[in-house]
């Protein structure tokens, strides 16, 4: 089992650039070039992501409309609907071999949520899954949305928790193809007591939340290392 997370804050970063880093990192960890998981943590600007399971009619906004207000749209591999991320949002993708860990898909995703619940519960917020739905709740509204995507038990995507994410813009959408569901944030939660230095300290916690969930001791890593190491080992 890998005991050691790799964890690499790429700050704001388009999502094209970030989409290929995770790709050539999971090629990377397929590949046995990375002997431990990594989990990148990452801001994005505007964008809306259509995953596998992505129905045309959950993309409420013509995509014209979408990147005339300077949102980006990608049809990308992982699991689930549609979903915004935006900045204020806490966007992890954690690239992790299950061999070392469960082959179990259903297994990680779980994983997943109680790292982000462990999380959340640290700044009060009572968290909670939905039967039967991908994701973490607070008070039936949903505050973090995952879907990931895995080959030969490598897995990249990941989730989004939302902090101080602007929630207007999941009106441009049906938020992960759930009809009537309730978006929220950190922010919206805590109201008056939100604190000015909250995406950091949610990544502080995500991280943390992760450790003890999965057990693995975090070790921080650099951003230009990531990519030497990328470009020396292709």
């Amino acid at each position: 089992m890998s005991t050691t997370l790799e964890v690499v804050g790429l700050g704001r970063l388009a999502y094209g650039e970030a989409l290929d880093l995770q790709r050539r990192v999971a090629e990377a960890r397929l590949d046995r070039r990375f002997d431990h998981d990594l989990l990148l943590l990452v801001e994005h600007p505007p964008v809306v992501t259509l995953g596998r399971s992505f129905r045309p009619e959950h993309l409420s906004t013509p995509r014209a409309e979408l990147e005339a207000r300077g949102v980006e749209v990608y049809e990308i591999e992982r699991g689930g609907d549609v979903t915004f991320h935006g900045p204020g949002q806490l966007v992890g993708y954690p690239i992790f071999d299950l061999t070392e860990h469960r082959k179990d898909l259903h297994w990680f995703l779980r994983q997943l949520e109680a790292s982000l619940i462990d999380a959340l519960d640290e700044f009060g917020i009572p968290a909670e899954r939905q039967p039967g739905l991908t994701g973490v709740w607070t008070r039936g509204r949903k505050i973090a949305s995952i879907g990931i995507h895995v080959r030969r038990w490598v897995t990249w995507h990941g989730f989004a928790l939302n902090v101080l994410t602007n929630l207007s813009y999941f009106d441009l959408i049906v938020p992960c193809g759930i009809d009537g569901v309730t978006m929220t944030s950190v922010k919206r939660e805590l109201g008056e007591n939100t604190p000015r230095d909250v995406w950091a300290r949610a990544a502080d916690q995500v991280v943390l939340g992760f450790a003890r969930v999965f057990g693995q001791r975090p070790q921080a890593g650099n951003t230009n290392d990531l990519r030497n190491g990328l470009a020396g080992a292709g």
